[in-house]
């Protein structure tokens, strides 16, 4: 019930998406456009920038809070999401030298490519490190493994950009602010490709994560593989966050909000958690785009900019709940 609503908002939110911008447009004007009538300023505007734009933000931000829901399942811990276990810094390290090389010119896949590389090798990197220092995966482990490989590729980055020109550097410093403006049916297809298959297996694992959310001893007591299903979850997870960030940039407290937002009124169960995180993600990256393209036109604002600033607010929040606890 909860997962058909907000299925129902994403498509909400798609429709506004398309319908507004620095051009607005009535509802007939958009159907026309995607039917292929209309003249051709309208329907390259509706079905080759706005459209693609709004079904990837929707890929893009289910599939972070998605990810952040497994998270917060897998290292029991509210507080967790996507990007503090090294993966976003990893990727922005991958963009950051493909920017830097001069090799991030308009429809060259090689910023995505690199950056997806980038945060692959810390999903390898803090596996291996995790593994080197408990063979059972202990999640603490895990967390602290994340936090030093993100701090190292947090050096990494300062250090080419110290290196780099300057417009290098304002390029590099945009791309981690998180933007959707270099969408097409391209990066669509990228981002469809890994979060949906992705997605099934983690909603997959639902009844696991369940156990887990218990304790471990427990989940292995009722024939549960808890190794097995801990590193699935990171690695699907993290994949799920590499592909976000390889096509989309830096965008930071989807996968931290969404998921209690959804817990406050779905529950905890995760059979509905996960499915009903991924469409609230959809509608609220979706809306953020919009907002991030229309609150300053003609000027766009970074989406991070904006997810941060609902974000912050509420992490402070969740952070002083905790706390009173």
């Amino acid at each position: 019930m909860v997962t058909g609503l907000l299925l129902a908002v994403v498509v909400g939110a798609i429709i506004l998406s398309v319908r507004f911008g620095a051009v607005p447009y009535g509802t007939t004007d958009v159907l026309a456009a995607l039917a292929g009538q209309g003249d051709e300023t309208t329907r390259t505007i509706v079905r080759d920038l706005r459209l693609p734009r709004a079904l990837l933000a929707s890929f893009v931000g289910g599939g972070l809070a998605l990810a952040g829901a497994a998270f917060q399942a897998l290292l029991r811990n509210p507080l967790a999401e996507p990007y503090i276990l090294g993966v976003s810094g990893g990727a922005a390290v991958g963009a950051v030298i493909a920017i830097a090389a001069g090799a991030a010119s308009a429809g060259s896949w090689a910023l995505p490519l690199m950056a997806l590389a980038g945060a692959l090798l810390a999903v390898v990197l803090v596996f291996r490190i995790a593994a080197a220092a408990a063979p059972t995966l202990d999640v603490r482990v895990l967390l602290l493994a994340g936090v030093v490989v993100a701090a190292f590729f947090n050096a990494c980055i300062m250090l080419v950009l110290s290196v780099s020109e300057a417009a290098a550097v304002r390029s590099a410093v945009l791309w981690m602010m998180g933007s959707l403006a270099g969408a097409g049916w391209s990066t669509v297809l990228i981002a469809a490709a890994y979060t949906l298959p992705c997605g099934i297996v983690l909603v997959g694992l639902a009844r696991a994560l369940n156990l887990l959310a218990i304790g471990e001893e427990t989940a292995s007591y009722l024939g549960t593989d808890t190794n097995r299903i801990k590193r699935i979850v990171y690695a699907v997870a993290s994949l799920v966050t590499a592909a976000g960030v390889a096509v989309a940039g830096v965008i930071g407290f989807v996968g931290l909000i969404v998921p209690h937002a959804v817990r406050m009124v779905a529950g905890s169960d995760h059979r509905v958690l996960l499915p009903a995180s991924f469409a609230a993600g959809a509608a609220f990256l979706t809306l953020a785009d919009l907002l991030a393209r229309t609150v300053w036109a003609p000027t766009e604002l970074p989406i991070g900019v904006i997810t941060a600033f609902v974000g912050v607010p509420f992490f402070l929040a969740l952070l002083g709940r905790g706390l009173s606890r």
